[in-house]
């Protein structure tokens, strides 16, 4: 049986490259990110969503010391945007993380529960939504969660 093989494109981008839109985003998924609830992990993350309607929404990551009970900072975004604006598109996704105990050479992309999740906005809304991973050092973009988490598991699934 042949292999098959998936490709997922992505661009490797300069701070300089980022567009003032981005730049905002970024600044907000920092600034949001410094007052994640991480005491456990002192990995602390952080998030921005940019809406069809200008507005941004940003949530961080809550630790518990029950750790299943934690919620990443994509969900609390999320979650957000849907609770306050159930009927806005969500455009672009900007997420940041730093660490106490250690420095990244790479951003750091979402896990894979929060792929699914962000992919189920996606489409649900049926319009893509841009991911922008960023650190110090540099910035990934990505086109759409699809490309995030391509053999997804969806509804379609679930009817069978």
């Amino acid at each position: 049986m042949p292999m098959k093989e998936i490709v997922i494109k992505y661009q490797e981008l300069n701070h300089k490259d980022a567009s003032s839109e981005d730049k905002l985003l970024m600044k907000s998924a920092l600034n949001i990110a410094n007052s994640a609830y991480s005491p456990y992990s002192k990995f602390q993350v952080g998030v921005a969503l940019l809406l069809s309607n200008t507005k941004i929404i940003v949530g961080n990551n809550q630790e518990n010391a029950s750790f299943p009970c934690g919620i990443c900072a994509e969900r609390v975004a999320l979650g957000s945007a849907r609770s306050n604006y159930p009927n806005i598109i969500i455009k672009k996704i900007v997420i940041t993380a730093f660490s106490e105990n250690f420095e990244m050479d790479n951003p750091v992309g979402p896990c894979g529960l929060c792929r699914q999740v962000i992919l189920e906005h996606e489409e649900a809304q049926k319009d893509n939504i841009e991911i922008l991973l960023f650190n110090q050092i540099k910035m990934i973009k990505i086109a759409k969660a699809k490309d995030l988490l391509p053999l997804h598991f969806n509804e379609i699934r679930l009817k069978k």
